[in-house]
């Protein structure tokens, strides 16, 4: 017989093994703060493209855990342009990718706002466009979690909601563990269900950061371990409704993602360094246009005097010059080849 989540009515609602969890959250919370720590201070620019750099790879992995593998070119399409970013050679985004993207920036550009019934209805519709009402059936694809009856849904997910919008004595990454387990748990809908649980965990994230940015995302983590996730939700679905091993599980996913942002953000992170570093120096407007372009990787081939003066419409002299003065600065450094081919790179290293 299946257990729903609305049994049994004991309280508290859910428990867990507190000697197993303390330490484990304690050492994320850690990490999450020096993580954040080091984006303190970033540019309004730069935090802009560290937050679609992380709900590009928040939206791909999502929809990998779902069977669906999206073009990265159109997502970051389709980002760019609800961000406000003008980034060059960037095509065009499908409509289905832009309902995504849609339903993500809702969540956590809007972290603040409640979350209702009819918000995630909307969610569901942009996903689904031809379902308009809330299902509480089974379709074709597996369902990993029975559906409580119709009857009860409207109560449990007012439950939900009641519970996810007015609990304030969780810690905020235990709460958005519990938020995942539980709107799976209830299953409102015939299909999307885990996507929509995966994106109330980024805005109850966005909550606990008190920012709309994200600079991480639980997705990636959660792709890498797919099969591990939807069989520890279904092993953990049980009637003491004790959630010790998926709250462990969930935890070391969680600092899984805290790394792989790290890493995902380097470049993001090396163009912050560069620019505070170099923030003061008097920089010409030709050598601040180049330097742009190579934090960019917008430059086309290795960077010469001849490319730099091509580029300036400016003499070879001229180039020359700019490009010793950013020598001796240490913000260009020589390739090892001498000569008129010689060339530049930046001189960088960020550590995360």
């Amino acid at each position: 017989m299946p257990v729903y989540i609305h049994q049994p009515k004991s309280s508290p609602l859910f428990s867990w093994d507190q000697e197993r969890i303390a330490p484990l959250l304690a050492a994320v919370r850690y990490r999450q703060g020096r993580f954040l720590g080091k984006m303190e201070g970033m540019r309004d620019r730069l935090l802009s493209e560290a937050n679609l750099e992380t709900l590009l790879q928040a939206i791909l992995s999502s929809s990998e855990i779902d069977g669906e593998m999206l073009a990265p070119d159109r997502v970051r399409s389709g980002l760019a342009r609800r961000l406000g970013l003008n980034l060059p050679g960037l095509g065009p985004a499908y409509r289905y990718v832009e309902d995504l993207v849609e339903i993500l920036h809702n969540a956590t550009g809007g972290y603040a706002l409640p979350l209702t019934h009819e918000r995630l209805l909307d969610w569901h519709v942009r996903q689904f466009p031809r379902d308009r009402h809330l299902l509480s059936t089974a379709g074709k694809k597996k369902v990993h979690f029975h559906t409580p009856g119709s009857e009860l849904f409207g109560k449990e997910m007012t439950r939900f909601l009641s519970w996810f919008n007015n609990e304030t004595t969780y810690d905020p990454v235990i709460k958005a563990a519990i938020a995942h387990w539980w709107f799976i748990a209830i299953h409102p809908f015939d299909e999307g269900n885990s996507w929509i649980a995966r994106t109330i965990t980024e805005l109850q994230l966005s909550r606990a950061d008190q920012s709309a940015a994200r600079l991480y995302s639980l997705s990636p983590a959660l792709a890498v371990r797919k099969k591990e996730y939807l069989e520890l939700l279904e092993r953990t679905h049980k009637p003491s409704l004790d959630i010790t091993d998926w709250l462990e599980w969930f935890l070391g996913c969680f600092d899984d993602a805290l790394v792989r942002a790290g890493e995902t953000l380097v470049p993001v992170l090396q163009k912050a360094h560069f620019w505070e570093r170099h923030m003061s120096a008097s920089l010409n407007d030709r050598q601040r246009m180049i330097l742009g372009k190579l934090l960019n990787g917008l430059l086309e081939g290795k960077l010469t005097s001849s490319l730099w003066a091509r580029l300036t419409k400016t003499s070879q002299d001229s180039a020359g010059r700019d490009i010793n003065d950013l020598v001796e600065r240490g913000i260009l450094k020589r390739a090892a080849a001498g000569g008129r081919s010689t060339s530049y790179s930046l001189t960088m290293d960020v550590k995360i």
